[in-house]
């Protein structure tokens, strides 16, 4: 695996760590394989979503005395699976208890998922999600989509941590060797648990005349645009500059008073995946100084939702001006 890129070589490291059938090489050959990049690992809002899944599966659970740890490790051989399948859906299945061998895991998992997938009743994009090869090889991110969407149509009512957008490596591995790339993809969506009894700023105004509007918007641009000038740049057009989060990143650097490191974006994005990954950051910097409006994700701002993009503007405006 000479010249593999770092992040490529961590993920390998740290899988060559573990000694449980999950972490067997082979299951890299061949295709495309998916795996959360160690960054991401560390987001502090991923670490609650697995915390709420973890204690969503345990509470469903305690009655059988399952406990769950891991969701990367423990749901490879489907006990767990089985179970909680069983106990959301009413639904009693034909399979053996506990299986011992892998083709004995990996026929209970198909039997499973087959179930599963026919009460989600989903489109086949998002099923393809998961598989059994992926659930038994421990594939993180194809067991946070499964669990995710058994969540919500089993109990939609359960409240998923929201916005929560993970760098993920595709890898396609072969006899000549590794092919890498870098997506963001985001696992849950807006929150919809935001009180709606609350009015908010930006809603209330876009009811208003259309001067009304105008004449907010131009105060905003006027702020926006006070705060950039020292760095010789100049906004026009709110929706388009801010799509690929160079603007917005500069504009927080500057109204924090903090020079953003080059390293952590990308200043010329050409990519759909690296404007998400733009935005991405900016929102976690919002978040991390609890300015982040409630129900806003990086695929709003990068599709150029004006909604979107005047509320995370207009929170920067009445926190800083």
């Amino acid at each position: 695996m000479e010249g593999m890129d770092q992040e490529i070589a961590e993920i390998f490291a740290q899988a060559s760590l573990q000694a449980s059938p999950c972490e067997d090489y082979s299951n890299f050959l061949g295709g495309k394989n998916k795996l959360i990049h160690p960054q991401s690992l560390k987001d502090a809002k991923f670490e609650q979503l697995k915390e709420v899944l973890i204690s969503w599966i345990n509470d469903k659970l305690k009655k059988e005395h399952i406990v769950i740890q891991s969701l990367e490790k423990d749901l490879y051989d489907g006990l767990i699976l089985h179970h909680l399948f069983v106990k959301l859906s009413g639904v009693e299945m034909k399979v053996e208890e506990i299986a011992l061998t892998e083709n004995a895991q990996k026929r209970k998992l198909t039997i499973i998922l087959e179930a599963v997938n026919e009460k989600l009743n989903l489109p086949s994009d998002e099923l393809s999600k998961w598989s059994v090869n992926a659930i038994y090889s421990c594939n993180l991110l194809a067991n946070l989509h499964l669990l995710i969407a058994m969540a919500r149509c089993f109990q939609p009512d359960l409240v998923l941590t929201p916005n929560v957008c993970l760098k993920i490596i595709v890898l396609e591995v072969n006899k000549n060797g590794i092919k890498s790339d870098t997506i963001l993809e985001c696992i849950t969506g807006g929150s919809a648990e935001a009180d709606e009894t609350l009015k908010d700023p930006i809603e209330e105004l876009l009811k208003l005349a259309p001067e009304k509007v105008n004449t907010v918007k131009q105060a905003i641009l006027h702020f926006v645009n006070k705060n950039l000038e020292g760095l010789g740049l100049r906004v026009t057009d709110m929706n388009t500059q801010f799509a690929d989060g160079v603007m917005l990143i500069l504009l927080i650097g500057q109204l924090g008073g903090y020079f953003i490191n080059l390293n952590e974006y990308c200043l010329t994005p050409s990519s759909n995946s690296e404007m998400l990954l733009n935005v991405t950051f900016a929102l976690d910097l919002l978040s991390n100084d609890g300015l982040l409006p409630a129900g806003i994700g990086p695929q709003d701002i990068v599709s150029q939702d004006e909604t979107a993009t005047l509320k995370v503007l207009y929170s920067l405006f009445r926190t800083y001006k």
